[in-house]
């Protein structure tokens, strides 16, 4: 089987050879599991900067329409306050005469 020392030391490549492609490829398994670990975590982070982004839309949609209405409310309230103070003012002044 082993008739000299070159036999042995082919014998001893062919075996590192082969638990060096075994590691490679080990390796290589991991990183493609750890790339598509990586790739599948951008994309919930992608989706959940979407929906973020879709909700400030909606949000920003809404004061902006709103506002309108805080203005016209407070115009009314405004002009309430002045038709309270107008009426407190007439009473005290009947009340002093």
């Amino acid at each position: 089987m082993f008739y000299t020392s070159s036999d042995i030391l082919h014998l001893v490549l062919a075996v590192c050879a082969a638990a060096l492609t075994l590691f490679i490829c080990w390796a290589i398994y991991y990183f493609i599991v750890s790339a598509q670990t990586i790739y599948r975590l951008v994309k919930r982070v992608e989706d959940g900067v979407a929906r973020a982004e879709e909700i400030m839309d909606i949000v920003r949609e809404k004061l902006k329409n709103s506002s309108a209405y805080f203005m016209i409310l407070g115009e009314i309230a405004k002009k309430a306050m002045e038709f309270v103070q107008e009426k407190k003012n007439k009473r005290n002044i009947r009340q002093k005469k």
